[in-house]
């Protein structure tokens, strides 16, 4: 897996995507997991974590650090509400909107800034 990402096939932007998805699923396994127990979840847990973050690591070599890691901050954020909604009945308020709105707007100026410099 690490020697496809470092062959730069991968735009960093999937890539973070990708990393941010393996994150909302160790999430939404941790949410399981306070709700019934049990140590197996756990387990899976720290594999989704430990595979998102090696996602991240290895995003270090396509694009800046502060860069890659709130484009995946906001894309697990962003997945996380949708998840949270459909899948656990959250209620997504006009504030976390607005949020997430803001969090995409600052992913495209951080893209921005990086083509005109």
């Amino acid at each position: 897996m690490i020697k496809f990402f470092k062959s730069k096939k991968v735009s960093p932007l999937i890539m973070l995507f990708m990393g941010g998805i393996i994150l909302t699923v160790g999430d939404v396994v941790a949410a399981e997991w306070v709700r019934v127990g049990g140590n197996y979840l756990y387990f899976y847990i720290m594999i989704m974590y430990f595979i998102g973050m090696m996602i991240l690591i290895s995003s270090y070599k396509l694009e800046d650090i502060a860069v890659a890691s709130t484009v995946l901050v906001i894309f697990n954020v962003a997945i996380l509400t949708v998840v949270g909604a459909l899948w656990f009945g959250e209620v997504v308020s006009l504030t976390k909107i607005v949020g997430l709105l803001l969090g995409m707007v600052a992913v495209v100026l951080l893209e921005m800034g990086k083509k005109i410099v």
